[in-house]
């Protein structure tokens, strides 16, 4: 019988690395797909041929060229430049909405859980912004402004607050009545100290995974509204505006429309992974049943 020596086994640390993995396809999938979106966007001046912005009328409309990689819109416009830079608008987006709802929605979300007098108007307030879909209050807050992207920001965030107010508030709930917080208040703990130190932590894995999909929803809605027309200003080279422009001619340059469109689609899909991951990797009971 021979002696199994320490190099036959792996060491516990990429194990247990390699099983976890193993366990969360999702959350990996999910991750790596946003990388290469997030690095393509990124590397966009590097990786662009052309300026996105550059009007070449003797080039309109071709297919797919040494020259143009993914052909030229109505305009002459690269398409293959103004995709990758399009991807920068939508995650600037995306993260931007997804932090700022979140920051504001746990700020109300604690007030209402742990100000009685203000739960009242708090939740009504969320109550009457949620009865109004997302899209058209976005539309109707574009619509008295002036387009420019802190604007759209702004009009896509003020929707999304409420979902994270809910959250915040019935996680509140809960936590407010544990004998952790009750033994921090009999100490005379200050409330602020018990909301840093013993709640918020315990909302940082369910918040974690509402964000993703609030950057998801984002991510869409940016691209609605460009494609409505009252979005980011027509010049800015976004996912929305090339696949307006594009609509009138997809039967003779179909490229205009349909590789905006994937790298939406991809975008979406791969946040939303990435949220059904953590979802699934941070929730202890899902994390037993593994």
């Amino acid at each position: 019988m021979s002696a199994v020596t320490l190099s036959d086994q792996p060491p516990p640390l990429l194990s247990s690395r390699a099983r976890w993995l193993r366990k969360h396809p999702t959350l990996i999938v999910g991750a790596l797909l946003l990388l290469a979106v997030t690095l393509l966007s990124l590397t966009a001046p590097w990786l662009a041929s052309h300026d996105p912005q550059e009007i070449d009328p003797m080039a309109r409309l071709q297919g797919s060229s040494a020259e143009h990689w993914l052909g030229t819109d109505a305009m002459g416009r690269d398409v293959f430049s103004r995709a990758l830079w399009g991807g920068q608008v939508s995650l600037q987006v995306g993260l931007t909405v997804a932090v700022l709802s979140t920051v504001l929605g746990v700020l109300l979300g604690l007030i209402a859980g742990f100000v009685r007098w203000a739960d009242g108007p708090v939740m009504r307030v969320m109550d009457g912004m949620m009865a109004i879909p997302g899209i058209l209050l976005a539309i109707a807050l574009m619509a008295v402004t002036r387009a420019s992207m802190t604007t759209v920001i702004v009009a896509i965030t003020v929707p999304e607050i409420p979902r994270v107010v809910r959250l915040v508030r019935s996680l509140s709930l809960i936590l407010r009545e544990q004998l952790f917080v009750e033994a921090a208040r009999a100490v005379g703990t200050r409330l602020a100290a018990i909301l840093w130190r013993h709640v918020l932590p315990n909302m940082v894995a369910p918040l974690l995974v509402q964000a993703t999909f609030i950057a998801a929803s984002a991510v869409l809605i940016e691209a609605s509204l460009s494609f409505l027309g009252v979005g980011v200003p027509p010049q800015v080279p976004s996912w929305g505006n090339m696949m307006a422009e594009g609509r009138n001619f997809i039967g003779v340059a179909f490229s205009i429309i349909v590789y905006p469109g994937l790298l939406l689609a991809a975008t979406v899909l791969a946040i939303n992974l990435l949220g059904d991951g953590l979802r699934d990797a941070l929730d202890p009971r899902l994390a037993r049943q593994l």
